[in-house]
């Protein structure tokens, strides 16, 4: 046994099989305790030494477990794979004394783990070969697989043909079928981009099964259920090629109709597609009985994708000229279409009905008169001409009821915990996780400095066992961890280790000093802000110096109520505590400056120099940052990477702010940038990234001047970058004003180019109408700046607004809509997207009823025009629900 430990701590993986061999079942339960002891002592030597170790470690331990199921974890482990060539021949050989059945289970069981390279799937074979048992097939052999057959096709030159490798593989029939049974395909399997298209996967398949090496019909139910259970697009296409390729027989197919009906309703697009391709030719054969094609036909006339609805219309339209019939099943379906948002749908499903309801009964003649109903003014002279006086005519005078989210309701934040063991939990929670919630942030950091005074000694020996392991508490160079905690600007690590004294007195100082310096941009100012909070606390909680925070927010926002600032300051001067300066700064810029007469006597009547700030604070009740309200045009920043190409050169609309100096002149230096004067393109940044939840909380009264310096950021989610409207929801959540700045961005997140993006911007969107903050006129406006400046495209802005009438709010659309229209309808060319507008337009009009007020200039000319385009189609559509009958 020592012979075999020495090799292993010298690597020599080669010789373990052969040290292993001799010993006795006992001998190797010994030796493996000390591979165990080996194997953590490697994980703290240099990689190269650790990587020839932990390969011998591998090859022994192998040879030493008793039990299939250890020795499968064992060779499994993530930390025993870490090598260039491959160690599982010489693992082979150390287990050549093994029985077959032992070696059948660990070879099942290490199949059922994660199989993730070729080496890790030759070695289970090797197994099956020795135990002479069926290969397992599960996710990981199959990935594994494919891996290996891709590799050797690369590896020859020329290329072979796929068909030719897979059909030299002893396992095909075992692993091609379960390839349709994987959660998703692997991407040598999926990939479409093969230069010959009749070499890929699906083709290769479809040969090697005409050649009775695949049994066809296992791949044919397996292509069906995977289509029906759905998956990435590319694992669909991939079953969909195979599926046609394989050509079922009609016989086959109408064994699958149900599927296929469920398909056709809930699938994506390519396959709810191909679904309704199979149920045509079902029909075709006289397969799809009338009653199939009822169930099948009206979930498809519920979904968006046009090309789907239209071709059911013309698949029901067949069956009734067929079977006349048929109309008094098919043709209350058809009937569904009337409500469809596309009016090119509802011409087509009133013309059907039109040309059949004469042999339908007359209760389905009476059902579909109701459902005409659904119908827009521009299809209502027609509906009244085919159903007469069984037409509904009644709901004009319906009176809309705008439907809105309910404006949010600001939370109050819990009190900060007096319970040592509680505090300990959320410390531990935010230190480990690294967490960025307000709440859970300022809760925390209140407690400690409560805590530290109260119960100091109780704090510090509850959480030293319960932080072991933290980056800060392990040994290294202190430089390095002072280095580490500047640029931490938004956890308690430094705090927390002030507290348990994880930092030098001289690194308190400095580092507190260095903290107040002010920042370059937004980015650093905001985090600059957060940082010297942390500082100052880290020095306050060694000291013991302050009972409680004052700028711990009273509400979930950050906004801090100013009565409740008041008690704090009386209750500091009670106990003769000084407040800490960035501490105050921060809950003067938190405090609630709107109806706050009553909280700024109260606050002048404390004779201390801190009441007198917040009470003339309160009565300025001007911004952090004023924001002018002329627009700036600036060079968007550098292209970073291919994402950011299109934007380089582009010149943004955006805001400026000018200077406060109060903020330079009674503020620390660490929130001096906040009051200078900014002007958008002066300077570099390079951050550009936007949106830490603490930055609303620095400024949770300043929505405005955050809005105005997110600006570069946010507009180039009309570019290529996703994400960069994020912030835009928690920006209108407080009840602070909303201004220009808010709109202008509003203005660029509707013409986002990513769904999530837009996402965000109707949020943003409906909550300022749930709060009466939304300007419409000036949304409109700005919005109009962006399309004539082409930095939002109206396709994208269309996408956005339906998104939002979706909801309900059709009203609060319209007005959104009204002044952006005219622009684009007087423009010589219509741009793209404009018909998407005039549709959302012309179904919140019908919705809303009709105006009457005003005129939308060059709505008329452009109905006029004539033709059938769906410019023209929506524009005629927008003037009948608008009332508007005039001439332009």
């Amino acid at each position: 046994m020592k012979e075999l430990l020495a090799a292993v701590r010298d690597g020599r993986h080669r010789d373990v099989p052969g040290l292993v061999a001799p010993l006795d079942r006992a001998e190797r339960r010994l030796a493996l305790a000390e591979l165990k002891t080996v194997r953590k002592e490697a994980r703290d030597w240099e990689w190269r030494e650790r990587t020839r170790t932990l390969k011998a470690v591998l090859v022994a331990g192998a040879g030493c477990h008793a039990g299939a199921a250890g020795c499968a974890a064992w060779i499994g482990a993530r930390e025993l794979r870490e090598w260039e060539h491959s160690p599982y021949p010489w693992v082979l050989k150390a287990l050549a004394d093994r029985d077959p059945a032992w070696l059948a289970d660990l070879a099942h069981r290490l199949a059922a783990r994660s199989v993730d390279s070729e080496a890790e799937y030759r070695l289970v074979v090797e197994l099956v070969r020795m135990a002479d048992c069926p290969l397992p097939a599960s996710d990981g052999m199959v990935r594994g697989w494919a891996e290996r057959i891709n590799a050797a096709r690369w590896r020859q030159r020329p290329n072979p043909p796929l068909t030719d490798l897979l059909r030299a593989e002893p396992y095909l029939g075992v692993l091609a079928p379960h390839l349709l049974d994987m959660p998703e395909l692997p991407a040598t399997v999926a990939w479409a981009g093969y230069p010959d298209p009749d070499d890929n996967w699906p083709s290769a398949l479809t040969t090697l099964t005409a050649e009775g090496l695949l049994d066809r019909t296992v791949l044919l139910e397996r292509c069906v259920t995977r289509l029906l259970r759905g998956g990435k697009t590319a694992d669909l296409r991939f079953c969909t090629l195979l599926l046609r390729s394989l050509e079922p027989t009609a016989q086959e197919e109408a064994e699958w109709t149900s599927d296929w009906i469920a398909m056709t309703a809930d699938g994506p697009s390519p396959v709810a597609g191909h679904a309704q391709e199979v149920l045509a030719r079902l029909d075709g054969h006289g397969r799809l009985s009338v009653a199939q094609l009822a169930d099948a036909s009206g979930p498809v006339l519920f979904r968006t994708e046009k090309k789907l609805v239209r071709a059911q219309l013309v698949l029901l339209g067949k069956v009734l000229r067929r079977d006349p019939s048929a109309a008094g099943q098919l043709l209350p379906v058809v009937g569904e279409a009337f409500g469809h948002p596309d009016i090119g749908i509802q011409e087509r499903a009133l013309k059907l009905t039109a040309r059949h309801v004469p042999s339908a009964p007359a209760d389905v003649r009476q059902e579909l008169a109701y459902m005409a109903a659904q119908l827009g003014p521009v299809h209502r002279p027609e509906a009244v001409a085919l159903f007469g006086d069984l037409l509904d005519d009644g709901q004009s005078g319906d009176v809309h009821e705008e439907i809105l989210p309910p404006a949010p309701v600001p939370r109050r934040l819990s009190p900060a915990t007096e319970n040592t063991a509680e505090l300990v939990e959320e410390v531990v929670a935010l230190v480990r996780t690294g967490s960025r919630q307000v709440h859970e942030f300022e809760r925390t950091l209140d407690g400690l400095i409560r805590c530290t005074r109260t119960n100091r000694s109780a704090l510090v020996e509850a959480l030293r066992p319960a932080l072991a392991g933290v980056w800060w508490a392990e040994a290294g160079q202190q430089s390095e961890i002072d280095w580490r905690f500047i640029r931490h600007h938004d956890g308690l690590h430094v705090v927390v280790a002030s507290l348990l004294e994880q930092v030098p007195e001289h690194a308190l100082a400095e580092n507190r000093a260095r903290s107040a310096a002010t920042g370059t941009c937004f980015h650093a100012a905001l985090d600059g802000v957060t940082h010297a909070r942390l500082w100052e606390a880290a020095v306050a909680i060694r000291t013991g110096e302050l009972p409680f925070l004052l700028a711990t927010p009273t509400w979930h926002t950050g906004s801090l109520d100013p009565m409740e600032l008041v008690d704090r300051l009386h209750r500091y001067r009670e106990l003769g505590a000084e407040p800490g300066p960035v501490d105050f700064a921060q809950a003067l810029l938190r405090v609630r400056r709107t109806g706050g007469e009553e909280a700024a006597d109260l606050a002048a009547a404390l004779g201390t120099a801190q009441g007198d700030r917040l009470a003339a604070w309160i009565r300025a009740d001007e911004p952090v940052a004023p924001v002018l309200r002329h627009h700036v045009e600036a060079e968007a920043p550098p292209a970073r990477g291919w994402l950011q190409q299109s934007a380089a050169g582009a010149r943004h609309i955006l805001l400026a702010t000018r200077e406060r100096l109060v903020i330079q002149q009674e503020f620390p230096r660490a929130f001096h940038w906040l009051g200078r004067p900014h002007t958008p393109g002066q300077q570099t940044c390079y951050h550009w990234g936007g949106g830490s939840p603490q930055w609303t909380a620095v400024l949770p009264e300043d929505s405005e001047t955050l809005a105005a310096w997110l600006l570069p950021f946010v507009a180039t989610c009309a570019e290529d970058q996703r994400g960069s409207a994020a912030p835009l929801p928690a920006l209108v959540e407080t009840a602070a004003p909303a201004g220009g700045a808010i709109h202008l961005a509003l203005g660029y997140a509707l013409g986002a180019r990513y769904p999530e993006d837009r996402l965000s911007a109707v949020d943003t969107l409906l909550t300022l109408a749930a709060r009466g903050q939304l300007d419409a006129a000036l949304l409109g406006g700005e919005l109009n700046t962006l399309i004539g400046r082409e930095l939002v495209k109206p396709v994208r802005l269309a996408v956005s607004v339906a998104a939002a009438a979706e909801t309900g709010a059709y009203r609060t659309v319209l007005s959104v809509l009204l002044p952006v229209l005219p622009a684009l309808l007087s423009r010589e060319r219509a741009p793209r997207g404009l018909s998407d507008l005039l549709a959302v337009a012309a179904q919140c009009a019908e919705r809303c009823g009709p105006q009457g007020t005003g005129h939308i200039t060059g709505l008329a000319a452009t109905a006029a025009r004539g033709g059938s385009t769906q410019l023209v189609r929506q524009a005629a559509r927008l003037q009948a629900a608008w009332g508007q009958e005039e001439a332009a």
